[in-house]
């Protein structure tokens, strides 16, 4: 098992950052990737800031692991502010190439409640995500629907949160692309949470992507805005 590659032994990576919505489609089987980048939210309880990461490799062309949370994140407490390490979540994912243009997928996933109590929920979360990715002329969309049976919730407020999100992304040369989405989650006895997200990416080669952009809250219970930016980029070539 070889732990490093010369350039030329990478396949180009497959970003899933920075949408909330999945694509389908797995990484070059073998091939260790990293995303990693920054975010900044503001909402009504104050400024939040973490440093999310991903680490991605597919067994073969239709398994793979996911392994992500936040690495640092500085969040508002009544006492003021509290930092360290995030939650982690750990998902299993299984695709249904089609063809070039169409591909299926489903994930499994938990949250770890790695955080402290004041920055995560101190409790797991199980969920389940349903995954279409279509290519329609130049525009690629990745579409979710995901439901998620929380650990932590308020009383009188249902257990399952159900999710929808639609992400539409476009070359608009050899290196530079665009991207939208729209996401939201709704519970029983919960307020709902939506938001718009748009981003550009930026690839100086097939081994590394970078992207910036920001998003705008659409309801009360969504953060008013958000800005981010990060890499994605190969580790190793592990087969």
């Amino acid at each position: 098992m070889a732990l490093n590659a010369h350039g030329d032994e990478y396949a180009p990576v497959t970003p899933y950052r920075p949408s909330v919505s999945s694509p389908a489609q797995l990484p070059a089987a073998g091939q260790l990737e990293l995303e990693l980048g920054g975010l900044a939210s503001k909402s009504d309880e104050g400024r939040r800031a973490s440093l999310p990461y991903t680490l991605k490799l597919a067994l073969d062309s239709a398994w793979g692991l996911v392994l992500g949370g936040e690495g640092l994140v500085s969040a508002p407490t009544a006492d003021g502010r509290q930092r360290g390490m995030g939650d982690t979540q750990l998902v299993l994912k299984r695709a249904y190439v089609l063809s070039d243009e169409s591909a299926l997928g489903w994930e499994l996933g938990t949250k770890l409640p790695t955080a402290r109590s004041v920055i995560g929920s101190g409790k797991a979360d199980y969920s389940v995500n349903g995954i279409v990715s279509q290519d329609l002329g130049a525009v690629h969309m990745d579409a979710n629907l995901n439901l998620t049976r929380l650990g932590a919730i308020e009383p009188g407020s249902g257990r399952t949160q159900m999710g929808v999100s639609a992400a539409f992304a476009m070359a608009l040369d050899e290196r530079w692309g665009i991207s939208g989405e729209w996401s939201g989650n709704q519970r029983r006895g919960s307020e709902r949470s939506a938001q718009l997200l748009l981003a550009l990416s930026f690839s100086p080669s097939k081994l590394l992507t970078l992207d910036f952009g920001m998003s705008h809250g659409l309801t009360a219970a969504t953060p008013s805005w958000s800005v981010f930016s990060g890499a994605v980029l190969p580790l190793a070539r592990l087969w």
